[in-house]
């Protein structure tokens, strides 16, 4: 049995196997628009506070 799972960018069905080189994404294209979502930090995953107080400008400053 072939598992189907949605494109994450179109939704359009994909094939979850040899054939469908590009999964989860239907084309390349859609696998650019998710790439670009991600520079443009559209997609973003949480993270830990502290994490965020080391990567802040305010080391920069001293």
């Amino acid at each position: 049995m072939t598992r189907t799972v949605e494109c994450p960018t179109c939704k359009a069905p994909v094939t979850w196997d040899d054939s469908s080189p590009e999964r989860p994404f239907c084309s390349p294209r859609c696998r650019l628009i998710d790439l670009g979502a991600w520079a443009a930090e559209e997609h973003v995953i949480p993270g830990d506070e502290q994490e965020q107080d080391v990567f802040s400008e305010d080391i920069f400053k001293q």
